[in-house]
């Protein structure tokens, strides 16, 4: 069993494979203060739900913020690396990778060999991230998983100027007093979050085939509000938050495979 461990700004995910390169389980959980406590509580968790001990556990490989936080890792690499390998493995022709995180976005350009050969950083700002969008939800007063099913139902634009969250947060609420519904706003929270990710886009080239990956990529309306602008569908793994961990645990394998203790 060959685990991956991506500590994130906002959440800690899991993902232990086998050597067949299959998903056996995988765990999220929030991220807390203590890095090295979020590693253990989410192996722990899972080891637990699924039956498994720790010392099931092969080769373990971290990524994210808190990498070089996890106790007894056998390695750690940067989470450019491990999403590309994650989001190879579900889209082997992938050219483009867009995650959105906690507190940054990435475009990751990859080869036809799934090398990363580029990739842009957005993290000066957290406008157009996972923070961002959790801002504005609290301001509606909605969930954050209910963002995509409301946008849907917009019958307006409603325009956003304002690229600074702290900025965004006043706008909105001067959109609420204004009687604007709230699917309207969030559609126009979804059309700021999308021409800050096309800017980004842009600058590294967009190919084909574009993957997105991360929590955000789980929000239906934006990923269809992205797919309009540019013109081409947006691939979204089945589970977008775990690619990073997923990615982690390939690499494991891989490791672990080149010192000939496996094939």
């Amino acid at each position: 069993m060959f685990a991956g461990i991506d500590i994130g700004s906002s959440s800690t995910n899991v993902v232990f494979i086998n050597s067949e390169k299959e998903i056996i389980c995988y765990e999220i959980i929030p991220t807390s203060p203590n890095h090295k406590e979020s590693a253990q509580k989410a192996v722990s968790s899972l080891c637990e739900k699924n039956n498994l001990s720790e010392s099931d556990i092969t080769y373990l490989v971290s990524t994210g913020y808190g990498r070089k936080n996890v106790n007894e890792t056998d390695k750690n690499v940067t989470e450019i690396s491990c999403h590309a390998k994650g989001a190879i493995h579900f889209y082997p022709q992938a050219r483009t990778i867009l995650d959105i995180g906690g507190q940054d976005s990435k475009v990751i350009k990859v080869n036809e060999h799934g090398r990363v050969e580029d990739f842009i950083m957005n993290e000066k700002c957290a406008a157009g991230t996972g923070r961002f969008l959790e801002a504005m939800a609290r301001i509606l007063d909605v969930r954050i998983d209910q963002m995509g099913e409301l946008s849907a139902h917009a019958t307006k634009e409603v325009k956003l100027s304002s690229v600074c969250t702290v900025f965004a947060e006043s706008e909105v609420i001067s959109k609420i007093a204004e009687e604007n519904t709230i699917e309207d706003i969030i559609d126009g929270i979804h059309n700021s979050v999308c021409c800050r990710t096309i800017a980004l886009l842009e600058k590294a080239k967009i190919d084909h085939i574009v993957v997105m990956t991360g929590g955000v990529a789980k929000n239906k309306g934006l990923v269809y509000k992205l797919e309009k602008q540019i013109g081409q569908k947006v691939y979204v793994p089945p589970e977008p938050q775990i690619v990073g961990a997923l990615g982690a645990a390939l690499i494991a394998l891989e490791e672990y495979g080149e010192k000939g203790e496996i094939y």
